[in-house]
């Protein structure tokens, strides 16, 4: 797991760690987490106008919508040489 150089996220892992037979391997670095933080902006930015979700099934639904198309617009999601548009791909996955 990636974490800034914050000490209460440190103790809070060791303490989670102290009570598991395989601990999370910790890496401290303080501006690395910013990059996952960043890939995350699209997703926040999307659901700060909702109201919240009902349950846990329909969030898991919508956010792995909002992930696929992101990482189909940043071109993460290769179409093997077809040509397709981005809706298109999304459009292939979905049905």
């Amino acid at each position: 797991m990636t974490i800034d150089k914050s000490g209460a996220n440190l103790a809070a892992l060791d303490a989670l760690n102290a009570e598991r037979e395989t601990p999370i391997k910790i890496r401290q670095n303080k501006y690395l987490s910013n990059v996952v933080e960043q890939d995350h902006r699209a997703i926040k930015r999307r659901t700060r106008a909702m109201l919240g979700f009902k349950n846990f099934r329909c969030a898991r639904i919508l956010l792995s919508g909002i992930e696929l198309m992101h990482m189909i617009a940043k071109g993460q999601m290769h179409d093997r040489g077809i040509g397709y548009t981005h809706a298109q791909q999304f459009y292939s996955l979905a049905t």
